[in-house]
């Protein structure tokens, strides 16, 4: 494809919606592949997806492998989905919760998200989905973004313990958190400071890129 040959040498946008919930959603055409991005920041593909599949490779993929269901809080484009169904090779089950339906759209025609047949994608806000569902999973992916913001939400004591309690034992969070200033760390060091460390055992890991930190929390009891 010739847009994909060019890509390596200038973005080649294709695609750019104004979405209620998202502001505006491009694809684009960047260095050979797809990736879906917001008004200021990458989506899916591209960085995010180095930087989830960063914490994937953290948490190792034969850990993965054992595993019956995965959340994830955040679908955007569904770049980690892939990530665990093509690379990892995981075969059980995926529930992928997104707010924003024109998001999903994109992400079927664009990524051929429709086409996993272990994924499940509810169309709901993130925090009323955890206070509803009944399941536990054995890994919880949050990756809740609007464009460069994260909702405050994510970081309250009374949202992670919630989370927390749908966890399986041994059960792991992938938390992908956006540093842009001093602020983001205090915030960051409070969310960890927080966490019951009998309980859980917790850690950051080293930035691949320079705005994103990963957080992981993993259920020892």
């Amino acid at each position: 494809m010739i847009q994909k040959i060019f890509s390596y040498l200038i973005p080649i946008k294709i695609f750019k919606k104004k979405s209620a919930r998202s502001k505006v959603i491009e694809v684009t055409w960047a260095n050979g592949e797809l990736v879906l991005d917001s008004e200021n920041t990458n989506y899916s593909y591209g960085s995010l997806q180095r930087i989830l599949r960063y914490g994937l490779r953290n948490i190792g993929y034969e850990t993965i492998l054992k595993m019956e269901h995965i959340l994830l809080l955040g679908v955007a484009g569904g770049s980690v989905i892939k990530t665990l169904v093509d690379e990892v090779e995981y075969k059980g089950k995926i529930t992928g919760v997104e707010i924003d339906p024109d998001m999903i759209q994109i992400a079927n025609q664009y990524f051929n998200l429709d086409q996993i047949k272990q994924l499940e994608i509810i169309i709901d806000d993130a925090f009323e989905f955890v206070l509803k569902t009944k399941d536990k999973y054995d890994l919880i992916i949050i990756d809740v973004f609007e464009d460069i913001k994260m909702p405050n939400f994510l970081f309250e004591s009374f949202f992670a313990n919630r989370v927390f309690s749908l966890l399986k034992n041994k059960g792991v969070v992938l938390f992908n958190t956006m540093i842009l200033d001093e602020a983001h760390n205090v915030r960051n060091r409070k969310y960890i400071s927080e966490i019951n460390s009998k309980l859980f055992s917790s850690k950051m890991l080293p930035r691949v890129e320079v705005h994103n930190e990963l957080i992981i929390i993993e259920k020892v009891a």
